[in-house]
C-alpha cells in the first residue's frame, strides 16, 4: 500500500467536512503531446489508455486496454502519467483519452466540498462535473479502493464487531494510521462526530495502511487501523473490514473517465462489461499478483482476469 498511498498522495485531494472522504515515473514526459494524425500520436479512432503512477492504475489500464483490442479497437498504453494534474490536461491535448478513474476522488479534484457519499450520488454528480472538460464517465464497477476502518479477524469475533459503530462498545482504544487521519473527515472528527466513538487514542504511521501499519494492527499495538480496501494484506492477515453504513467515507468506485471525443456506443458496451464483473475482492488478487510474491506482470495478471471473467 505504501507505493498506492504515494501516489495518492501526489494527486493532491484534500477530503473536506466531518462525512467526506478524500483519493516510479515513466521515462521522458509520457503527458506530451506526440506527433501524428492526432495529438495522441495515433489516429482519430486510436483508444489511447493511460494510468496513474502506480500498479494498482496500471493493471486497471491493462483491463481496459486488452478488453478494447479483444473486440477490435486500435488501442495503445501510456502508463504511469503522474497525478490528475497532469492526467486531466493529457485527456484534453489527447496524449491520452481514456484512463481508469476513483469517483470519489475524481468529484473531489472537481469540487473539494462535495457532499455526496453514495456510489449512485458520487457519480451522478461526477457526469455534471467532468462534461465541463468535455470528458466523460461510464458506469462504475463494484470495485472499490478506499480507505477503511479495519481490524483483525479475531479482535472483531471477540467483541461483535461488525460495523464502525460497534466500536463504541470497545472504547477507549488505540488507532493507528497515516498523521493527517487525526484532522480528516473521515478519520477522528467523523468517527467520534458520526459514530460516537471518540475515546481514541492516535498512533500515526507514515507507510499509509503498509506493513508498519498492518503489523501494529496484528501485534495489537493499535486495535484499529486505517488500511486500504484492496490491500493485500486483508486477506494474507485474516483483518476484518467495519462496515460504514453512515457512509463517513465517501465512494471510491473504479470508474472510466474519456475523452468526449471517443464517447461511442461501441466503447462504452465494452467498458461497461469490465465494470460490471470487476469487485473489491478482484483488485485485492490482483495486486497481490503483482506487487506479492508472485511478481506477475500487469499485462498478464489483466489477461487472466479478463479470461476468467470471460471478457477475453
Amino acid at each position: 500500500m505504501n507505493i498506492l498511498k504515494k501516489g495518492r498522495v501526489a494527486l493532491g485531494v484534500i477530503a473536506v467536512g466531518a462525512v467526506v472522504a478524500l483519493a516510479g515515473c515513466a521515462q521522458g514526459d509520457p503527458t506530451a503531446p506526440e506527433t501524428g494524425d492526432a495529438a495522441g500520436g495515433g489516429s482519430s479512432s486510436t483508444i489511447i489508455v493511460g494510468s496513474f503512477a502506480f500498479p494498482e492504475s496500471e493493471i486497471l489500464g491493462e483491463i481496459y486496454a486488452q478488453a478494447l483490442t479483444a473486440k477490435g479497437f486500435d488501442v495503445q498504453t501510456k502508463f504511469n502519467i503522474g497525478p490528475r494534474q497532469q492526467t486531466i490536461p493529457a485527456l484534453q491535448d489527447g496524449s491520452i483519452n481514456l484512463i481508469p478513474e476513483y469517483n470519489g476522488n475524481l468529484l473531489a479534484y472537481y469540487d473539494t466540498a462535495f457532499t455526496q457519499r453514495t456510489t449512485e450520488d458520487v457519480d451522478s454528480a461526477l457526469t455534471d462535473a467532468v462534461a465541463a472538460d468535455e470528458l466523460t464517465v461510464y458506469s462504475s464497477a463494484e470495485a472499490e479502493d478506499k480507505d477503511a476502518y479495519v481490524v483483525t479477524s479475531d479482535y472483531a469475533t471477540a467483541n461483535g464487531l461488525t460495523s464502525i459503530g460497534d466500536l463504541s462498545k470497545v472504547q477507549p482504544l488505540t488507532l493507528g494510521a497515516n498523521p493527517q487521519f487525526a484532522e480528516l473527515g473521515y478519520g477522528l472528527p467523523g468517527l467520534a462526530s458520526v459514530y460516537g466513538v471518540d475515546q481514541v487514542t492516535f498512533v500515526p504511521y507514515e507507510d499509509f495502511g503498509g506493513p508498519d501499519t498492518v503489523k501494529a494492527l496484528v501485534d495489537n499495538t493499535v486495535q484499529v487501523a486505517d488500511i486500504y480496501t484492496t490491500s493485500p494484506a486483508l486477506k494474507a492477515e485474516n483483518l476484518t473490514v467495519l462496515e460504514d453504513p453512515e457512509n463517513l467515507i465517501a465512494a471510491q468506485n473504479v470508474i472510466p473517465l474519456l475523452s468526449s471525443s471517443i464517447d461511442t456506443p461501441e466503447l462504452k458496451e465494452v467498458l461497461d462489461a469490465v465494470s460490471a464483473k470487476l469487485t473489491t475482492d478482484d483488485l485485492i488478487t490482483l495486486r497481490d499478483r503483482v506487487e506479492g510474491d508472485e511478481q506477475a506482470s500487469a499485462n498478464t495478471a489483466a489477461a487472466d482476469w479478463l479470461k476468467e471473467a470471460g471478457l477475453l
